[in-house]
């Protein structure tokens, strides 16, 4: 009978998804119509009917787009009210959808509408009577599940004809018992009370979503997105939505959820992505990694920016009439003082000529030059090929990779940072630079780490956009001091070998003033560094904010340090706070066993209550190093991705990647999977199509969740860093399911 009851609502629901889908259809032909009138509007001949055409053809790309991405799961809601409210079902789904006669057929999730959808409750029903969950499959319902919210108006909704059977074990229980793949999923028919009311907040200011893990607060975040961009469609789609995480690996695993969502036009960029142009995939090691990101590297950059460049001239002479003019090196000085003080080094190039002819008129003493006047002598200044060449020598254009390749040289890099770094720091700068490249000429960015991005956008900003010159100045001779500038003709023998098209990064081609977005998200902030909120700061100073983060899993040792930088990129702006405190992630026995180790080794941790039981506790085994630490290794990833439908991870030391990785490539009974972990370790991304098994280290971890984790040597992890201890709190608390450590 209850199998029956269950096929009876599918089947009911599957008539009504038929009708949705028919319809977005019959929407999609209606797009792709537009698109096609768009295209002949523009064939009117006039710039009217060309306007027409892009505003047409944009509109309706934007729907296509939409109407493509909501097929999976398109229908997922069903709430039915009382009758007083509305006696007919309301459906909730991805997108919005109307019937014929333009009567609603699918509330947008993110519709206020819609809102009941989530924040009802059996303490407070707001009028629902039974919520459903439609599991679907692309357009085939495969399932449903009730929650009774109100069970007297149930009784009199049955009394009076309706037909609300309740079928199932609840939404929220169904979807944390679901195997993990290589992509998050949109959670949006399982948000609960305490995580809508973060989604709808209010859109100015900062929203910080706190919480300890497994609480949801990524997956929030990613539906605060949307729902913003459903909202106020124009200001965040005209500004743009920059989402920041931590990882390659953590923004493909979240990629899929804001299309799944209908929403498109979101920047998702990793930290070693921020800068456009390039692209860091590497960490530095930690004490490296803790230089770098201190605040103190931003006075040292500010130093490198404002130096001059390495084997430019130091001296200019030139006889005129019949003075002797000499700029040595206290004139030059004192020119590049001035110039300096006027504002970043790229803005003043149309400065330089004229600095430097004043400098030199001071020095005509003898009456002919007197006579004859400042415009004759900048005219005949202007016209020598060695008084140019000197201009352009000395003061020339320059890019935030040259001068970071300055910083390679010992000497160059004591000079800069005397009184901020020590000795010893220094030591550690050199150490990581000097192994990715060379002392002398710019290095390639893809030898970048992900630590040095920040720097690099420092510099840039310290150095200040390259002025260009118009194109009606191109032959015109004042133009080097008339305000203009031509980047070919400034540019030295050096700068042409590493133009832009002979080296991998090439300077963002808008200015950046323009680098801001109209709101900002930052997920795993607790691990920014100093350098990296101001980097990260720099892109939001009128954007609203939606801060995601855990103090207790923060892998940066100052947080002091790093609440300073927070405080001063958010300065201003109004605060939101909201707390999760329910764990959907990991079972109660996996997230009692990782709390434990909080406790034991002293972090603060936020604990919150885990929701569900699998009456499967933890195992802990003990191996010795060699064949036995392999053999052992090898027979619990096998148990565990036999037991398990989704994704396993092993989290070993950095030391141990490569190590652990010939182990799995060697093992017949993984052999494909092998092959994906093999693929995600050299390129730090999930590797494609169904591998489910990976090694990471504890770092690439942030975000992440798997069926199984299998931790090898957790003391080593443990002792990698200052923050060890939090970074092996982190990877306890990865697994969904099955946990198992190698000690």
């Amino acid at each position: 009978m209850a199998e029956e009851l269950v096929d009876r609502e599918v089947a009911s629901e599957q008539a009504f998804v038929d009708r949705v889908y028919l319809q977005l259809e019959r929407a999609g032909k209606a797009a792709q119509q537009l698109a096609k009138e768009g295209h002949s509007r523009g064939r009117l001949g006039h710039e009217g009917g060309l306007v027409e055409r892009d505003a047409m053809v944009f509109q309706a790309a934007k729907r296509i787009a939409q109407l493509d991405a909501a097929h999976e799961g398109l229908v997922f809601g069903r709430l039915d009210m009382t009758d007083a409210v509305d006696p007919q079902p309301r459906y909730v789904g991805r997108i919005g959808l109307r019937d014929d006669n333009h009567d609603s057929m699918l509330i947008d999730w993110r519709a206020p509408a819609a809102a009941v959808f989530y924040q009802a409750t059996a303490a407070e029903p707001r009028e629902v009577i039974r919520r459903r969950v439609l599991r679907c499959t692309g357009p085939r319902v495969v399932g449903v599940e009730d929650e009774l919210l109100d069970a007297e108006a149930h009784s009199d909704a049955e009394a009076a004809g309706r037909d609300l059977p309740i079928v199932g074990e609840g939404a929220l229980m169904a979807q944390l018992s679901r195997a993990r793949d290589r992509s998050m999923h949109s959670i949006v028919a399982t948000i609960q009370a305490e995580q809508d009311k973060a989604i709808r907040a209010p859109g100015k200011g900062v929203v910080s979503i706190s919480g300890g893990p497994g609480t949801g607060k990524t997956v929030v975040a990613l539906h605060r997105a949307a729902y913003l961009l459903y909202n106020d469609r124009r200001r965040y789609e005209s500004g743009g939505v920059l989402i920041v995480g931590p990882s390659g690996v953590f923004m493909r695993y979240i990629e899929r959820v804001l299309p799944s969502l209908g929403e498109t036009a979101v920047a998702l960029r990793s930290l070693g992505e921020v800068v456009d142009g390039v692209r860091a995939t590497r960490h530095d090691e930690p004490a490296v990694a803790d230089v770098k990101g201190s605040e103190r590297m931003a006075e040292v950059v500010r130093r490198a920016a404002r130096q001059q460049a390495p084997g430019s001239p130091t001296e200019f002479r030139v006889f005129w009439r019949d003075d002797r003019i000499v700029l040595d090196r206290g004139a030059l000085g004192r020119v590049r003082r001035h110039l300096m003080s006027q504002g970043r080094r790229n803005k003043q190039l149309p400065r330089v000529s004229a600095a430097l002819l004043d400098a030199m008129w001071r020095q005509v003493r003898g009456e002919r030059g007197r006579e004859e006047g400042r415009e004759k002598f900048d005219d005949e200044m202007l016209s020598r090929d060695d008084f140019l060449d000197f201009a352009l020598a000395w003061w020339p254009p320059l890019d935030a990779p040259t001068v970071l390749s300055w910083m390679r040289d010992p000497e160059f890099l004591a000079r800069v940072a005397e009184g901020v770094l020590s000795t010893e720091e220094q030591r550690l700068l050199l150490k990581s630079w000097v192994s990715t490249g060379s002392t002398t000429g710019t290095a390639p960015t893809s030898d970048l780490s992900i630590e040095d991005v920040p720097l690099l956008d420092e510099l840039r900003y310290a150095l200040g956009d390259v002025p260009q010159k118009a194109d009606d100045e191109r032959d015109d001779p004042l133009a080097l001091i008339e305000g203009a500038v031509d980047i070919q003709e400034l540019m030295t023998a050096a700068d042409r070998e590493y133009a832009p098209s002979g080296r991998a990064w090439a300077p963002p081609t808008h200015s950046i003033d323009d680098d801001g977005f109209a709101h900002v998200l930052i997920d795993e902030a607790q691990d920014l560094t100093p350098m990296q909120w101001r980097m990260v700061g720099r892109r939001g100073r009128t954007a609203s904010w939606t801060i995601v983060g855990d103090p207790a899993q923060s892998s940066w040792p100052a947080p002091e340090e790093a609440a300073a930088a927070r405080a001063a990129a958010l300065e201003g702006k109004q605060s939101h706070d909201f707390h999760l405190s329910t764990n959907y992630r990991n079972s109660a026995e996996i997230y009692d066993f990782a709390a434990a180790y909080a406790g034991r080794v002293g972090l603060d941790a936020d604990l919150p209550d885990a929701v569900r039981r699998t009456g499967v506790p933890p195992t802990e085994i003990v191996a010795a190093d060699g064949a036995d630490l392999e053999a052992t290794t090898r027979e619990v990833v096998v148990d565990i991705a036999r037991q398990v439908a989704g994704t396993v991870g092993i989290v070993v030391p950095a030391a141990r990647r490569s190590e652990v990785n010939a182990w799995l490539a060697s093992w017949p009974e993984l052999a494909d999977d092998a092959k994906g972990a093999r693929a995600a370790i050299d390129s730090a991304v999930p590797p494609p199509g169904d591998d489910r098994v990976v090694v990471l280290t504890g770092l690439d971890t942030k975000g992440l969740e798997f069926d199984g984790i299998i931790v090898v040597r957790p003391d080593e992890i443990e002792a990698e860093s200052a923050t060890g201890r939090a970074t092996l709190y982190v990877v306890l608390t990865r697994a969904t399911q099955l946990l198992t450590t190698i000690s």
